[in-house]
């Protein structure tokens, strides 16, 4: 009896030795200086990611050696379920414990800007320009001279940039974070073009984001991101002309004053697709990665028009008989 005793009370002491051994370790790791591979480091949280595709998103980007004890860190703390999506950037060596409280709660240090799916380019400078936590270097410069600064080889900014949140440090110029979108930008065009479905009728990844940036515009419920963009689609491969409102607002320019009149839908410009075929110049505005997936995956489906219902859906439709129908019901009535 007396060595089952003792038995048992080795291994209780084991355990708690083991125990004892994993909390010093946790401790050790949470407090120990992360050493960068490189400066500044930068990593894109995705809304929806777990903390363990996190924690070897960490590792991959070289900001964490390994992502096992980065991830039992978090569970230990309870901090698992709070990581905040966004594109963060690290430009000194930092403690794994802080690194999950910058994640997870913010950092009095960090400051963010947010650029919008569907913002224009213009909009990405005022809202640089409006946050006082940034260094301004581009106030004086043309679009011209911001795109040869970032060596876009570009006609227009347009489209060029990927709208996200991005956390970086106080002081940090707009040139750097314009560079940091760019780059995003082009990593999810390319990734989405390399999944895209066979047979599209789009040459290039800049066609593919050129038509994005317009079912970025004219999507008004995100569930039919798929749909609005197989219009388009079908469109295209019919040669059928795109007439899509947003691309000739886009060519009207400043001269647009929140209304569409018929006379705007046959003054024509390089933007203005009731007038030209295919695809306009260059892309009107920033598509979010939904619209990019959608775009290069559309919903299967034959419809070739689709019209606005009122509600922030729309009616689609394969003939123009069941769209002029459809236009009868949701608009034209509506009017009298």
């Amino acid at each position: 009896m007396r060595s089952i005793l003792r038995f048992i009370k080795f291994l209780i002491w084991s355990g708690l030795l083991l125990v004892a051994a994993c909390v010093a370790g946790l401790y050790y790791y949470a407090h120990d200086e992360l050493p960068l591979e490189k400066s500044p480091v930068t990593f894109e949280l995705r809304a929806g990611s777990s903390l363990r595709n996190v924690a070897a998103q960490l590792a991959k980007a070289g900001v964490i050696s390994r992502p096992e004890p980065f991830e039992a860190l978090a569970r230990v703390l309870g901090e698992s379920a709070k990581l905040k999506a966004g594109n963060y950037e690290f430009s000194r060596p930092l403690t794994p414990l802080s690194l999950l409280q910058r994640m997870t709660r913010g950092d009095v240090n960090l400051v963010a800007v947010t650029f919008v799916e569907g913002w224009t380019f213009k909009q990405m400078r005022k809202a640089l320009q409006d946050n006082p936590k940034i260094r301004v270097e581009t106030a004086a410069m043309t679009e011209a001279e911001i795109l040869e600064k970032l060596e876009i080889s570009q006609p227009l900014g347009e489209g060029w940039f990927f709208p996200d949140t991005y956390h970086f440090s106080e002081g940090t110029s707009d040139l750097a974070i314009l560079r940091r979108a760019h780059q995003l930008m082009l990593r999810h065009l390319n990734q989405e073009w390399e999944r895209r479905a066979p047979g599209l009728p789009l040459k290039t990844p800049t066609e593919a984001l050129i038509l994005a940036s317009i079912v970025e515009k004219e999507t008004g419920r995100p569930e039919e991101r798929g749909l609005v963009a197989a219009v388009f689609i079908n469109r295209l491969r019919i040669g059928m002309l795109l007439q899509t409102d947003p691309t000739v607002i886009y060519g009207m320019g400043e001269s647009f004053n929140g209304n569409i009149r018929k006379s705007d839908l046959t003054t024509d410009t390089p933007y203005n697709t009731y007038t030209r075929a295919g695809l306009p110049p260059t892309p009107i505005a920033m598509p979010g990665l939904e619209a990019l997936r959608a775009t290069l995956n559309p919903a299967s489906s034959d419809a070739l028009y689709f019209v606005a219902r009122g509600d922030g859906t729309s009616k689609f439709s394969r003939t123009l008989a069941e769209h002029e129908r459809a236009v009868t019901q949701y608009q034209r009535r509506g009017r009298k």
